[in-house]
C-alpha cells in the first residue's frame, strides 16, 4: 500500500469514534424560531401606500375638502387609521364598501379621537359620529340607516366646519373605485 493511501486511511480511521453515537460529541444547536411577521393590526406591520382622492363636503360656509386616503379592500379597511399618532387637519380615510349596508365601526389601535362621517350611495350624509374614543371596542354605527361609504377625519372636524347630517358630498373619479379592487 502506498504511504498516501495507508496516511488517507489512519485520516478515515481516527475520524471515525468508537463506541458512541454518530455527533454525539457534537453540541446540539438548537434551529433559531422562526422570523415573527407582523399581523395586520399589529403595531409594526407596514402598510402599503394607499391611493388618494379628494371629497368635498358641503360646510357650513360652503364646500370643504378633505385629502382622504382610499380603503376598499378587507385588509385596509380592517387596519384602517390604527396606530396613526395624528391626523393632520383637512386630511382622513374614505372607508369603501359595494353597497349600502349597516356598517360598525371601532377604534380597536387608534390613538386619536376621529369623527365618522356615514354616507349612503346617494352621496349624502346620514349618521355622524363625534370624536370616538380611542383604543376602544364600542361599535359605532350611524343608527337606523344603512351607509356605503365612511369618512374618518380628525375629533371635532364636522363641527368645526359645519358638516351635518344631509350634507351632500363629492368623492374625485369615485367610478374609478367602483367594482371589485
Amino acid at each position: 500500500m502506498s504511504g498516501l493511501r495507508f496516511l488517507a486511511l489512519v485520516a478515515l480511521a481516527s475520524c471515525q469514534s468508537v463506541g458512541q453515537p454518530p455527533d454525539a460529541s457534537v453540541p446540539k444547536v438548537a434551529a433559531p424560531p422562526p422570523a415573527r411577521v407582523p399581523q395586520l393590526a399589529d403595531r409594526d406591520f407596514v402598510m402599503p401606500p394607499l391611493p388618494h382622492r379628494r371629497v368635498t363636503l358641503q360646510g357650513a360656509s360652503g364646500p370643504v375638502v378633505v385629502d382622504a386616503e382610499i380603503a376598499r379592500t378587507v385588509p385596509q379597511r380592517t387596519r384602517g387609521l390604527m396606530w396613526r399618532e395624528v391626523l393632520p387637519e383637512g386630511t382622513g380615510m374614505l372607508f369603501i364598501f359595494e353597497r349600502d349596508d349597516w356598517l360598525s365601526f371601532w377604534m380597536k389601535n387608534t390613538l386619536i379621537p376621529l369623527d365618522m362621517l356615514f354616507i349612503d350611495s346617494r352621496l349624502v350624509v346620514v349618521g355622524l359620529v363625534e370624536n370616538a374614543e380611542p383604543q376602544t371596542l364600542s361599535p359605532r354605527t350611524p343608527g337606523d340607516v344603512q351607509s356605503q361609504y365612511v369618512l374618518e377625519v380628525p375629533g371635532g372636524w364636522a363641527r368645526k366646519v359645519g358638516v351635518k347630517l344631509g350634507s351632500k358630498v363629492q368623492v374625485e373619479d369615485l367610478a374609478a373605485l367602483s367594482g371589485e379592487p
